[in-house]
């Protein structure tokens, strides 16, 4: 498990025992071990190189381990910070790189195959985003969604601004509203559109992900490097910004009555909406009939704009 924060398997099995029997001597660990003393000393040197144990200064020496929520949270930060290195050389190798090359069209655009792949190369940008992402949230999805859920409340929690556009589709979804709301809950500007018309996630403004299909999950997407159409891509995520509704509800508003604006504005009917809201259909149309005169909208959407437009939903 700690081998990818720098710890040999042979090191974390001595840990593991460690914290099994805290403040046993060198011999001792290694008699539980079944290894050789010396083999275990030069482990129990790494090990506090890591800062994973620290040695007493009885006779003989006891050894106790650090607990391993301090332990581990330290070594991933020390690894960040190198990552974090690694990648701001990478951008002075860039620049090294002459401007013809930059821009060639094979360095402009990467294709992608295979669903794994996909889901694998959307992790490693959501894992690399510094200061800010943005969504248009569809399905179908090709990553599991919970997994990358839980990365982007990461994100949110390390500081970085996440936006999200979603489709009614997304909201549909069994749980969809609600996961909805827990995002913004955890941190997340968003907003519904109706029309989303495609996937999309730009991370830092610099790269973006977007599936070769729009309505079909297929094997094959785009990453797209800094270019016109990457300028084009987040262009268009702004002006759908602009449409679209908030999905929170302002506090002055009735929660109930939020969420109906929502999803009015999401294009949702009347059934969708009564099964979203556990309300029945008749209760449902009576109240959008409501709401669409006090609002003097003609149409649904309409009366979700106007609702945002009265603050009545807010960000």
């Amino acid at each position: 498990m700690l081998e990818s924060v720098g710890v040999e398997p042979s090191d974390e099995e001595a840990y593991r025992a460690l914290l099994s029997a805290p403040g046993c001597g060198v011999r001792e660990l290694a008699d539980r071990l079944g290894r050789d003393e010396q083999d275990v000393v030069a482990t129990v040197g790494r090990l506090e190189k890591l800062g994973l144990l620290t040695s007493t200064s009885d006779d003989p020496v006891r050894l106790l381990p650090t607990r391993p929520d301090v332990a581990v949270d330290a070594l991933v930060a020390v690894r960040r910070a190198e990552l974090d290195r690694v990648r701001a050389e990478a951008r002075v190798l860039l620049s090294e790189l002459s401007t013809q090359e930059q821009y060639r069209p094979e360095n402009l655009v990467e294709v992608i195959v295979g669903q794994e792949a996909i889901a694998a190369r959307f992790a490693q940008l959501l894992n690399g985003t510094d200061h800010q992402l943005l969504v248009l949230d569809r399905p179908p999805y090709a990553a599991q969604a919970a997994e990358s859920d839980s990365t982007v409340r990461g994100l949110l929690g390390d500081g970085v601004v996440v936006h999200g556009i979603y489709s009614p589709d997304s909201l549909d979804i069994p749980g969809g509203v609600d996961e909805a709301y827990s995002a913004a809950d955890a941190g997340e500007t968003s907003r519904v559109h109706p029309q989303v018309p495609m996937k999309l996630a730009v991370f830092d403004g610099k790269i973006a992900l977007l599936p070769l299909s729009v309505d079909q999950l297929v094997d094959s997407a785009l990453v797209v490097h800094p270019c016109a159409l990457l300028d084009a891509l987040i262009e268009m995520f702004w002006l759908l910004w602009d449409q679209a509704v908030p999905v929170v509800p302002a506090a002055k508003a009735d929660p109930t009555d939020a969420r109906l604006m929502t999803l009015l504005a999401a294009g949702f009917k009347d059934d969708a909406i009564a099964r979203q809201l556990a309300l029945s259909s008749r209760t449902v149309g009576r109240r959008v009939a409501e709401l669409m005169e006090t609002l003097g909208a003609r149409t649904r959407f309409q009366a979700g704009i106007h609702a945002q437009r009265r603050h009545l939903l807010e960000d």
